[in-house]
């Protein structure tokens, strides 16, 4: 067993637990910043990582009945091909011997830089989508919004596979603007029964390149489902209006670094 990774899954965990975000965007730069583990292997492994972390989550909203599973549908109908077109591209350029470790670091940072926006401004993007200004845009949107859903969960695919960030924070985004009348507690609800399987795919796909550190996830996973169970508490206790403005200024300082 290896402490410093247990702990680092602990403390991802907690987070997870106390602002609901920042699995994917945490782990992997911290993986490749602290621990200097390849970025190949960091994404592959977090995506399995968050995949298990997060399952749970989905017995829970369907035994509350926060889930909009036709939603689920439309986002999976872009998101799986495209998870699985960018693992061939991955593949094809690892049998070619491209080292793709700078393509998965910039996408990581471009995922953290937008991710730590979503953050600070979900308020105001939640009240713009839902205000009357924009009443003829929605009357547009909503004849659009089967496949620009499909269109959102391709986008969501290709980061997802790429950075292992974006299934989360940035999902969420997307379902506020599409569906502003849909509950926020079903918008997680919906958001996460997608980011499950989205990220196994994807983690599943990087095994397949041999990109996952089985014995890393082991660690990791040893300290994150009690960091998850302790976050979960204490954040009942803090306000939201603290924790996700300092979530997003950390994520937005990695993102930055990772990019420069």
């Amino acid at each position: 067993m290896e402490p410093a990774y247990t702990i680092a899954g602990f403390v991802v965990g907690f987070i997870v637990g106390l602002t609901g975000v920042g699995g994917g965007s945490l782990m992997t730069p911290i993986l490749v910043l602290l621990f200097s583990v390849k970025p190949a292997i960091a994404v592959g492994t977090d995506l399995l990582y968050a995949s298990i972390t997060k399952s749970g989550g989905i017995f829970v909203h369907q035994s509350r009945g926060t889930i909009e599973w036709n939603v689920v549908g439309l986002l999976a109908l872009g998101s799986v091909p495209a998870s699985m077109a960018s693992v061939m591209v991955l593949k094809q350029l690892d049998v070619s011997g491209v080292d793709y470790d700078r393509i998965l670091t910039s996408a990581l940072s471009v995922a953290l830089i937008l991710t730590s926006m979503v953050l600070i401004f979900r308020g105001r993007l939640q009240k713009l989508s839902q205000s009357d200004r924009l009443a003829p845009v929605r009357a547009l949107h909503h004849r659009l919004r089967q496949p620009m859903t499909i269109v959102a969960g391709a986008a969501i695919g290709v980061l997802v596979t790429l950075s292992s960030v974006g299934a989360g924070a940035l999902g969420a985004a997307i379902l506020f603007f599409l569906y502003p009348r849909m509950r926020a507690i079903n918008i997680v609800g919906t958001d996460l029964a997608h980011a499950v399987p989205i990220t196994a795919i994807a983690g599943f796909g990087h095994m397949h390149l041999g990109s996952v550190d089985y014995i890393l996830l082991g660690n990791l996973l040893l300290g994150s489902l009690p960091g998850i169970y302790a976050g979960s508490h204490t954040g009942a206790r803090l306000p939201d209006h603290i924790v996700r403005p300092a979530l997003a200024g950390m994520l937005l300082l990695i993102g930055v670094r990772m990019a420069f």
